[in-house]
């Protein structure tokens, strides 16, 4: 379908809820929405195109024909998407990864020799669940930690069935088991101590420990102290585990909290989950970084939940979640629990919030190396121009004179976000007397870009962009030098604020792209820009001292260019020669041209003396 055609089926579309799937040329379904009014939701994607973020522009350049579904509420369409998300995983939807799983453990007291086990959801059967958890690693750590505390068996026998067929195996001779497999320990012992690994798995620290210390005290009472000494060790790793709050707030935790952050290479999801006020665990992701913050976060809280399958008592967001009473409602039908999504404005919630915030800033500029930082940044460049081609190389181009004189211009080159200065350029400008900066600017573009016809050494680099110190007559200036020479370069003046930082990139048509609302742009711009103008100034300066330095010694009679060069040469400035004895200046450039040297300097120091 055409854009117009795309348009009008969107126009036509009803004033219903739904949700709308778009699908490019082969069919794939590459975003997936939903609508409290389907007209009025797709058409905006067909209006006005320039307002959009740079994804959903390149997302709507790929859509060939959509599809709808109108649903009876809005609450209908929110679950529709949330499935269909799940099922078709579209590129363009943000999206949890989907590989790790998020695994249960499984206990069955109901049979005679109950065993922690690890399953991937929860079923039906009457047996106690515990989680999800963070992985199938961490899950098997719990089960693991437990086991090792309890000493309950890690081997592969099966009970009832194996009880007395084998001598105890190695965890027994290494006190990590207490030898179930004998006929000598019974089914009671052992539910018993199954009961205590219930009690961990429900985070009763405390009062497994009661339990223990108190038949730990009777044994010693009893002067069963073998007995006293066994439980006193239990007790001891109980007390341990408890202090380390190993088992995860998975299926625990009554508040968690949400934080999100994302810069120019990364993102991350992080969810604190709390119990009665006590931070037990972190759960995070990291992801690439989207053009909708806010949405991102929302779709992620979604994804998160949905796929756990559990959910605590309270949620708290950094920021408010567009449709949270209907993803509350979601969460009761599919847990028959109420949740309550908040977003906190004062008091302690806030610092919840403010710390999830932190760790999830953490882990995103823990995992970002600064080369992908600068990719990263060059990436939001790219979009923020609208350019098909990534900016792998930048040139910038400065003009620097005073009143007309000593007109230089410098060059200087961005390569992957990092200055290459071995590929800076300067040049002084032929010609021209009077300062214009528009004819000083195409003569340098000029020069610069004939070279890179001639595939000259040194200029032979296409550069993937321009930006001209300057404004939109800057940049016309270059375009027609371009379009003379039939080169195509994408072209940006840089427009500068009142305190001299470059606010805004202006097209040569007078586009505007601001780029003060995304500081890693903003900083790489204005780094460039800075940079471009030092590199100007410094050769101008140059330049400048030098015809002034070498003017003094031009006015003395009799002294040539290879004797003032000798001067320089030896005494290094133009002070230290008015300044140098009489032999010196003999030694240096001879005897009678010496004294001609001295005597002009005392005589000009005689002449200011009053």
């Amino acid at each position: 379908m055409t854009f117009e055609e795309l348009k009008d089926k969107a126009l036509s579309l009803p004033l219903e809820p739904g949700v709308y799937l778009m699908q490019d040329k082969s069919g794939q379904i590459i975003y997936v929405g939903k609508a409290k009014k389907l007209k009025n939701r797709v058409s905006q994607y067909f209006q006005n195109t320039a307002a959009h973020t740079p994804k959903t522009r390149k997302m709507v350049s790929q859509i060939d024909h959509f599809d709808v579904i109108v649903a009876a509420s809005e609450f209908e369409a929110l679950v529709l998407e949330c499935s269909l998300i799940k099922r078709h995983m579209p590129k363009y939807n943000i999206l949890l990864k989907d590989d790790k799983g998020y695994p249960y453990l499984r206990v069955d007291m109901r049979d005679e020799y109950p065993v922690m086990e690890l399953v991937n959801r929860v079923l039906g059967d009457g047996a106690s669940y515990f989680g999800p958890y963070g992985g199938r690693s961490t899950t098997q750590r719990v089960i693991d930690t437990i086991r090792l505390t309890l000493k309950l068996p890690g081997c592969s026998k099966k009970f009832p069935r194996d009880l007395g067929k084998e001598r105890p195996c190695l965890n027994y001779h290494m006190n990590n088991c207490d030898a179930w497999c004998q006929l000598s320990r019974s089914p009671a012992e052992y539910r018993a101590r199954m009961e205590q690994a219930m009690m961990l798995l429900q985070g009763k620290y405390t009062e497994l420990a009661d339990a223990i210390r108190e038949k730990m005290l009777a044994s010693a009472e009893a002067l069963d102290f073998e007995q006293a000494a066994l439980l006193r060790d239990r007790l001891r790793a109980v007390e341990s585990l408890g202090q380390k709050q190993l088992v995860t707030a998975g299926s625990m935790a009554n508040t968690d909290v949400i934080g999100y952050y994302q810069s120019e290479a990364k993102a991350c999801f992080a969810v604190l989950h709390y119990v009665d006020g006590n931070l037990l665990d972190k759960d995070y992701e990291i992801l690439q970084p989207s053009d909708e913050e806010e949405d991102a976060m929302g779709a992620l809280v979604k994804q998160y939940y949905l796929a756990r399958g559990a959910a605590p008592k309270v949620i708290l967001l950094p920021k408010p979640m567009e449709d949270a009473a209907l993803f509350e409602e979601l969460l009761y039908q599919n847990l028959q629990k109420k949740v309550h999504i908040r977003t906190p404005q004062r008091g302690d919630n806030v610092r919840l919030v403010d710390l999830a915030q932190k760790n999830a800033r953490e882990e995103a500029e823990r995992v970002t190396t600064k080369a992908e930082r600068a990719m990263g940044t060059l990436g939001l460049l790219q979009s923020m121009l609208g350019l098909e081609q990534p900016l792998h190389r930048l040139e910038s181009y400065d003009i620097s004179n005073i009143a007309g004189t000593d007109i230089v211009a410098s060059m200087v080159v961005f390569v992957d976000g990092r200055p290459s200065k071995q590929d800076y350029k300067r040049f002084k400008i032929e010609g021209l007397t009077d300062q214009n900066d528009y004819a000083s600017m195409q003569q340098v573009l000029r020069r610069r870009l004939t070279h890179l016809k001639n595939g000259d050494a040194g200029f032979s680099a296409m550069p993937d962009a321009l930006l001209i110190d300057g404004g939109i007559e800057h940049a016309n200036a270059v375009l027609q030098v371009l379009n003379e020479l039939g080169l195509s370069i994408p072209t940006f003046g840089m427009v500068k604020d009142n305190r001299h930082r470059t606010r805004a990139l202006v097209t040569p048509q007078g586009h505007e792209i601001s780029i003060s609302a995304i500081p890693a742009v903003f900083s790489l711009i204005g780094t460039i820009q800075e940079e471009t103008h030092r590199f100007a100034i410094t050769y101008h300066h140059t330049l400048r001292s030098r015809r002034v330095r070498g003017s003094k010694l031009e006015e003395i009679p009799g002294i040539g260019s290879k004797r003032r060069e000798t001067l320089l040469k030896v005494f290094k400035s133009v002070r230290a020669v008015e300044n140098a004895s009489l032999t010196a200046l003999e030694d240096a450039i001879g005897k009678a041209a010496g004294k001609t040297v001295y005597d002009y300097f005392c005589k000009k120091r005689e002449e200011e003396t009053p």
